[in-house]
């Protein structure tokens, strides 16, 4: 009777297992519109690779800037390919971790994975979405190598950063976020530095960081994806251009 109820319980957790393993691995997609708005975009040059998205200006000079961004929880990093055109089209180059399993704070490898993807780069922010935001706040506690963090709908729930004053920061949070509320960012506002620069879109919502489609538990945005993707590359570029990171 033991042995059978033993057995009943193994094959539970297998099954546990088996369908987060599935759930993990099919992620979130990029939407076909956007795909064919940045393959069409000749300013930008996009490499997709089983692990990362790399993306280089082509008509700009490379400025010597990169950008290592972990996607949120089981989003497909071309997802992102439309949220960053903008930005490497000024001269930034932009790498899009695959997470591990999907989720960035379950992810072992070192900065240098994704760093040495670009060597022409000489000065790197890291940041993310969503969870992939947690592990960029990882990152830049850990290496040294890093000017400059960027979170998109996201906060460092887990590391302190707020003793480094030399660490540029770009917290853009959305109104109508439904997982990374302006309640939670305000929350832990305390782990980045006091010179971070804490902005709210008005009227978009978490998904809006990405081109992925609609997402559970999210709010409602009250303004459309093209203007709240103009209104994030703004801010990015004009961040990027002041820290000269």
């Amino acid at each position: 009777m033991l042995k059978g109820v033993a057995l009943g319980l193994f094959a539970v957790v297998v099954l546990a297992a088996t369908g987060f393993f599935v759930w993990a691995k099919t992620p979130m997609s990029a939407t076909a519109s956007s795909l064919a708005s940045v393959s069409a975009d000749e300013r930008v040059e996009v490499m997709s690779r089983p692990d990362t998205v790399v993306m280089r200006p082509t008509e700009t000079a490379a400025t010597g800037q990169g950008l290592v961004f972990v996607a949120g929880a089981r989003v497909d990093p071309q997802a992102y390919e439309q949220t960053f055109a903008g930005l490497v089209a000024t001269g930034v180059t932009v790498v899009v971790e695959r997470p591990t399993l999907g989720f960035g704070i379950l992810d072992p490898r070192p900065l240098s994975t994704f760093t040495d993807l670009a060597p022409e780069v000489d000065a790197w922010a890291v940041g993310g979405h969503s969870l992939g935001g947690v592990r960029a706040c990882q990152y830049a506690a850990d290496d040294t190598s890093v000017d400059a963090l960027v979170l998109l709908g996201s906060y460092c729930a887990t590391t302190d950063l707020s003793d480094d004053d030399e660490l540029a920061v770009l917290s853009l949070g959305g109104s109508e976020d439904g997982l990374s509320t302006p309640a939670k960012i305000a929350t832990y506002r305390d782990m980045l530095p006091g010179s971070a620069s804490m902005v709210e879109i008005d009227g978009s919502n978490h998904a809006q960081f990405g081109s992925y489609g609609a997402q559970s538990g999210d709010g409602s945005a009250t303004i459309s994806d093209e203007e709240a993707r103009e209104r994030i590359t703004r801010q990015l570029t004009s961040f990027f251009a002041g820290v000269g990171v």
